[in-house]
């Protein structure tokens, strides 16, 4: 077993050694081994040309970033969280995603921004929004969303391998959760193709479709469901954009009904995408029933726990959501 933050380091190691020109920036990733001790021993390892503390200025680093992938680089640009990557915006959807078809394809801007998104615990507001929509709304990034330990790895080393600027977008509640890991994603060479979506679980009643932590809860609502004889072909999508609908759109065929979950805002939010992109296409003529989401509350996230909870889809909405599509 492997837990997130340990698949994560494994991947940042083995890419650094890999290839000289990938180096990780931002705030306390050298010295003080990362704020979520993602990075550590890497400093001690490469030295401070290739993992490099950088000043509290997300605007300032990633514009670095930005222009060290212009200049040939690979740059791993950490925000400590997503939500500080506002500060960051212009860098990373003015300069890097949209640089490559403005220049004609001429200027490449290999380069991950990577950190924590979506609600973490006790937080409050600014530090629980999830982006997956935000960025996966633009054109020229491309966006990743992991799950598992093997979703974590995979997923790095093929955004650090990407020739375009890719974002991560990991949560800070799974780095510490242990995952089987198989010996084919113990490898050097192993990565996950950005685009492909993974069924965790195979079903014929009803599709749940989700990314980073609520797949997790989907996994929980389907093994209590089949004790009831409902089974969920659970998707994990790891990839926000670009979206693997083919695998949704094969499944709602065999399924029938659809159920997406997500830790963002509803209003115009990741499953509204998947539920418009079903209508649009072949597999809406399967569907017995509308599509439902299951969703953060539209709200700034609450400090109090108690409403926290209440904020953040949980297993028992799935279920119910699930009873609701089934009409059981």
């Amino acid at each position: 077993q492997v837990t997130v933050r340990d698949a994560l380091n494994q991947a940042l190691d083995e890419e650094l050694e890999r290839d000289e020109r990938v180096f990780l920036l931002g705030e306390e990733v050298a010295q003080y081994d990362g704020a979520y001790k993602i990075s550590r021993g890497l400093w001690k390892k490469y030295g401070d040309k290739r993992v490099i503390d950088t000043p509290i200025s997300e605007m300032g680093f990633a514009g670095i970033a930005v222009g060290a992938a212009m200049a040939g680089l690979r740059p791993v640009c950490e925000f400590m969280t997503f939500n500080f990557s506002m500060q960051a915006i212009d860098q990373v959807i003015n300069s890097a995603a949209k640089t490559c078809y403005m220049s004609a394809g001429s200027i490449g801007v290999p380069i991950v921004f990577r950190g924590p998104n979506g609600a973490s615990a006790g937080v409050a507001a600014q530090h629980s929004q999830c982006f997956a929509a935000w960025y996966g709304h633009c054109p020229g990034l491309k966006v990743v969303s992991p799950w598992s330990a093997e979703d974590a790895k995979g997923l790095l080393k093929a955004a650090i391998r990407d020739d375009n600027p890719v974002v991560m977008l990991e949560n800070e509640l799974l780095y510490g959760v242990p995952f089987e890991i198989s010996e084919q994603a113990q490898s050097k060479d192993f990565v996950v193709p950005i685009g492909k979506a993974k069924i965790e679980r195979p079903g014929t009643h009803v599709t749940l479709v989700a990314h980073s932590r609520p797949v997790g809860h989907c996994v929980e609502a389907a093994a209590v469901l089949a004790k009831e004889g409902v089974e969920c072909e659970v998707i994990n999508l790891r990839t926000i954009r670009p979206m693997d609908i083919e695998t949704v759109e094969a499944s709602v065929v065999k399924t029938n009904h659809l159920v997406t979950v997500e830790g963002g805002w509803p209003q115009f939010g990741v499953g509204a995408e998947i539920c418009a992109r079903i209508m649009e296409g072949p597999a809406f003529n399967y569907l017995d029933a509308p599509a439902v989401r299951v969703t953060g509350a539209d709200v700034p996230m609450p400090y109090a726990k108690i409403l926290e909870d209440n904020c953040i889809p949980q297993v028992k909405d799935i279920i119910f959501a699930v009873k609701k599509t089934l009409n059981i």
